[in-house]
């Protein structure tokens, strides 16, 4: 099991992983020894379109020895980032396809973890049903099962919001000009409610909003301009149907005030074959900021128990 702080005493590098005129930027902390006792563990952000920055608290699972590797997917931060690129360019499939090179880039193919965080969770799930060969596990943390159940708990939580908050995103949303900045502040109310709740936004955090903000290709064209008005490319993703031929054990996690309601990560528990589920009580969507120890403790066990 790993504990807070661990991580600091373990040696952390950085590569770069060059294919197809592009190139991922990726984080290794601890050793990823072929014969290694525990099976590394592979951090997937969110977003589409975010950073591994806001996920740097996992790091912490490599307190018991564990590596645990962190990337910038294409598109963002640290990796190359394609702004003029075609928008028909960014699909699932593209992600799926970097994270299998970047598994058989570090050789770890043969046995690892995932790790995914909101889009990351939808990601992962997409990804082991693609190559389920040498994946141990799947933790998927706040996350939908498709984007009709996210929207509908969106727009329920939407509706606690101050009558004047909601008012300014509608008429925002209605007007096309959501990059207004009195939208990003009536936005933010709805964010600190149920996207994280520490406040401030710890560095690392802020620090991925700052990246979607100054190159939001990615964001808006798979998801659109916030969490809860979503009109890119995923609006019409399920991944319901599928969900039985999911054979990986799989770990669900959400927070109680969680963007990510209960509703939109049920159709994991009715249909996986092998699932469990925890719902971490002060947390909203990033549990592992908002109550990093219990976090490292449920995942870390589940981990250990599939290594």
């Amino acid at each position: 099991m790993a504990g807070t702080g661990d991580a600091q005493r373990v040696d952390v590098t950085e590569g770069v992983m060059e294919w197809e005129g592009r190139r991922t930027w990726y984080r290794v902390t601890g050793s990823l020894e072929p014969d290694a006792a525990l099976a590394p563990v592979v951090t997937v952000h969110g977003g589409p379109g975010a950073t591994h920055d806001y996920l740097l608290a996992m790091a912490d699972l490599a307190g018991d020895g564990r590596a645990v590797v962190h990337y910038d997917q294409v598109g963002n931060g640290r990796s190359s980032r394609h702004p003029d690129a075609d928008p028909a360019s960014w699909t699932i499939e593209l992600f799926v396809d970097e994270l299998a090179r970047l598994v058989r880039h570090l050789g770890i193919e043969r046995s690892f973890h995932l790790v995914g965080q909101s889009w990351g969770g939808m990601l992962g799930p997409e990804f082991a049903l693609a190559h389920p060969e040498g994946l141990r596990s799947l933790t998927i943390c706040d996350s939908p099962a498709s984007m009709e159940l996210w929207l509908k708990a969106a727009n329920r939580l939407r509706a606690d919001l101050p009558p004047e908050v909601q008012a300014t995103l509608l008429r925002h949303e209605a007007a096309g000009t959501t990059d207004d900045p009195e939208y990003t502040a009536a936005m933010q109310v709805f964010y600190d409610r149920h996207v994280c709740r520490v406040l401030p936004n710890p560095p690392e955090v802020a620090a991925s909003f700052a990246a979607m903000e100054a190159d939001p290709t990615v964001y808006h064209t798979m998801n659109g301009p916030s969490e809860f008005h979503v009109i890119g490319s995923l609006l019409p993703w399920s991944l319901i149907d599928r969900l039985p031929g999911l054979r990986v054990p799989t770990l669900v996690v959400a927070g109680a005030y969680d963007e990510a309601q209960p509703e939109t990560w049920q159709p994991f528990l009715d249909h996986l074959p092998d699932v469990r589920s925890h719902v971490f009580p002060e947390s909203s969507h990033m549990p592992h900021v908002e109550e990093p120890q219990a976090f490292l403790d449920v995942v870390g066990e589940f981990l250990s128990a599939h290594d």
